[in-house]
């Protein structure tokens, strides 16, 4: 059995309108699409009452927009792994599920060898090469596609490290392949682009972009750079030469992602609510025996939260409908941008009003976007806890634009051995 970080040959996806390329369109049954894709007609309260024993309570402070929880920690990995995005949790789980026998494989991303930003879907058998997963790459990669090769190995306990669209199409198909175990450990993702994009958008934040070996969207409103020779540079948001990228250079699929928190994980591992550090949103009992398996290593806190997100998000919505289906104005002078940027990391939102704030700037950007380039799917692709978000700026569901809500259960999917309610 091959035992480095593995790819198998894949087919060439089917095409598809709002498409990812999460790997389903390359199976062999390439119309499973059809009941597996996050942007066709998705279903959460189906699935998290089977993931998670509940669906999410709106009466429950941040789950509306975070999605079924049993608790958020601020968190980092001591020491911090060398070469990690953060300090390296997501890719040390799969390090120790698959040192402690408790899977037979991981399925992540890693580097492409020729492009070290583009994601290349992998089967990790050995602990050791989890290394090689770690880091941040952009553009589409169609991890879902490997659960194939998972199956025709006859590999029955699986961990996978993936992102929204990937982990939805995984849990509508997971009853296919016939698993003993599976753990998920989800990261947050919106707008992605293209490698190809990506290495545009680098062109435009350095004169030597070759030499960028790390990017990273903070939460102090900068972004991070990093270079192959050791130097660090910050850009604020609002220094971002976004005016200069072309209108389609988020896919309307990412622009229209109603999932940033990635809910049907057992574990998120993100940023955004962490000020800083990282944040995990622990969902399941799967969740806690994840958190459980890094002992020690790992270091939490109660996540934090100030400033008041209301007028960030009211203005990004301004600025949305503004740019008519591209991206979002930037309309300030010149001069002011520098004193924003500088007041933004002091007096903006922190931790989980951060984590807020983007949230809700998601899904009023999804409704827009829907609206504007294919009213016809908000029916079907706009789950209800999106509306509830947007009530307080006034963006409601107009007629035909909200279907009717089914009982949790009624397709029939069958709830996991063992789960109960996610709050016991």
């Amino acid at each position: 059995m091959t035992q480095a970080p593995y790819t198998p040959p894949l087919r060439t996806p089917e095409p598809r309108g709002l498409c990812t390329d999460c790997g389903v369109s390359r199976m062999a049954d390439a119309k499973a699409c059809g009941r597996a894709c996050q942007f066709i007609q998705p279903d959460y309260p189906v699935q998290e009452l089977r993931l998670h024993g509940r669906t999410r309570n709106n009466q429950i402070a941040d789950e509306t927009h975070f999605g079924v929880f049993r608790r958020m920690l601020r968190a980092r990995l001591v020491p911090a792994k060398t070469g990690a995005q953060w300090t390296g949790i997501a890719t040390t789980l799969g390090e120790r599920l698959l040192a402690t026998g408790k899977v037979d494989a991981v399925l992540a991303v890693a580097p492409d060898p020729d492009d070290r930003w583009k994601p290349k879907p992998v089967i990790v058998t050995r602990a050791e090469d989890m290394a090689q997963c770690r880091g941040m790459r952009m553009g589409y990669s169609p991890l879902i596609a490997l659960m194939e090769e998972v199956a025709e190995r006859g590999l029955k306990r699986i961990a996978l490290i993936g992102i929204p669209c990937q982990v939805y199409a995984l849990r509508a198909l997971e009853a296919d392949f016939g698993l003993e175990k599976l753990y998920v450990i989800g990261t947050p993702c919106s707008d992605n682009t293209t490698t190809e994009n990506f290495h545009d958008f680098l062109k435009l934040l350095d004169p030597a972009p070759e030499t960028i070996s790390y990017l990273e969207f903070r939460a102090d409103f900068r972004v991070e750079l990093r270079f192959d020779d050791g130097r660090q540079k910050l850009i604020p948001f609002l220094s971002l030469p976004i005016s200069k990228l072309p209108r389609d250079f988020f896919p309307l699929t990412c622009r229209t992602c109603v999932d940033y928190t990635n809910a049907l994980s057992d574990l998120t591992v993100g940023y955004m609510g962490g000020e800083g550090e990282q944040w995990l949103i622990v969902r399941n009992g799967r969740g806690e025996e994840l958190v459980e398996i890094l002992g020690d290593a790992l270091v939490t806190a109660e996540p934090g939260s100030k400033g008041k997100r209301a007028p960030h998000v009211a203005a990004f919505i301004k600025n949305v409908e503004l740019a008519a289906g591209g991206l979002p104005l930037r309309s300030m002078p010149n001069w002011v941008r520098p004193i924003v940027s500088f007041l933004q990391p002091r007096i903006g939102p922190k931790g989980l009003e951060f984590a807020r704030t983007r949230l809700e700037m998601k899904a009023a950007e999804t409704v827009i976007h829907l609206r504007r380039e294919e009213p016809a799917k908000l029916k079907n692709m706009v789950p209800a806890h999106v509306w509830k978000l947007l009530e307080i700026y006034g963006i409601l569901p107009k007629p035909g634009e909200q279907k009717d809500t089914a009982s949790p259960g009624s397709i029939g999917l069958r709830p996991l051995p063992g789960v109960t309610d996610s709050k016991d």
